[in-house]
């Protein structure tokens, strides 16, 4: 079985169907909310959301001597910020007991 995808329109229209506002409130909202999380990573700064987890920029190192998967081609790569993210612990017990086959 495939896994599903979630998109942001998905996701807005679960919303407005909980609340009593417009749609495009509920997208407008949910844009600034990730614009904020995109510029406080920007910022170096950690995002923690209590009961889902945490968001922050981690450094992966650079390499003298990568390759391109695709090409076979070497080349180097210089050290940069990724965003990373650790779940918290609720949302870890939610998924502990996720069937296999469910997900897969």
């Amino acid at each position: 079985m495939a896994v599903k995808k979630v998109t942001k329109l998905e996701i807005v229209e679960s919303i407005y169907q909980k609340v009593s506002c417009e749609k495009y409130v509920v997208q407008e909202v949910l844009d600034d909310f990730l614009l904020e999380l995109k510029n406080a990573l920007k910022e170096g700064s950690t995002i923690e959301l209590r009961g889902f987890g945490t968001f922050e920029p981690r450094l992966r190192k650079g390499r003298e001597c990568a390759h391109n998967p695709k090409t076979g081609e070497t080349l180097s790569v210089a050290p940069h910020y990724v965003a990373a993210f650790r779940a918290g612990q609720e949302l870890k017990k939610a998924l502990w007991d996720l069937e296999p086959a469910k997900h897969e």
